[in-house]
């Protein structure tokens, strides 16, 4: 991936957490693996079945809040996600390159904030086991302000609450959809997906 970059009109460099800073093993394992395996011995169904279920379930709530709400699956499964995120918190891990490029954007005065569709609980859980806030200067959670990144409104909402300015941000995911909203809400900077 290459993106053309004048960095000398960068202020802020906003970044999603999972897939971009953090490893998306986790991820897989608990959505993909762990969570259809529970619902489904907790329901009598085949891992199969299970599976099927849970990606009906998933795509039904695509790129709404609700899909990165751990409370909503908590609710809709019958299953305590919360408690099972803390279990699996050792498996979060850092990407190889997170460490160095956080600390090459501080030492170029650049202002880095996370920006994440995690929930609060999955975040902290995360920033437990990885020290990831330490290399961050503001950690946000979409949550905090009721839309997800594929949200206009989340966009000018963070916009209001940091006082970045879009035509100066570097805005780096691995959604294609969440990338498109960024570019629609005026974000200069994006990686190609």
């Amino acid at each position: 991936m290459h993106i053309n970059i004048a960095w000398q009109d960068v202020d802020t460099v906003l970044l999603d957490m999972d897939g971009t800073l953090l490893d998306l093993a986790f991820d897989n394992y608990f959505w993909q693996k762990l969570v259809p395996e529970t619902w489904g011995a907790k329901n009598g169904v085949t891992p199969q079945e299970a599976m099927e279920y849970m990606r009906q379930q998933y795509h039904d709530v695509q790129h709404t809040l609700n899909w990165y709400c751990l409370d909503y699956w908590s609710e809709q499964l019958g299953l305590d996600i919360c408690a099972m995120t803390t279990e699996m918190g050792p498996r979060a891990v850092l990407r190889e390159d997170t460490i160095p490029f956080l600390e090459a954007l501080k030492a170029s005065g650049k202002q880095r904030i996370l920006l994440t569709n995690a929930h609060p609980h999955n975040l902290a859980v995360k920033l437990e086991h990885t020290g990831l806030d330490a290399h961050l200067d503001l950690l946000l959670s979409t949550h905090t302000f009721g839309y997800p990144k594929e949200d206009q409104r989340l966009w000018h909402a963070v916009a209001e609450a940091t006082g970045l300015k879009a035509e100066r941000t570097l805005f780096i995911d691995d959604s294609e959809a969440i990338l498109d909203a960024a570019a629609q809400f005026g974000i200069r900077y994006l990686p190609p997906v």
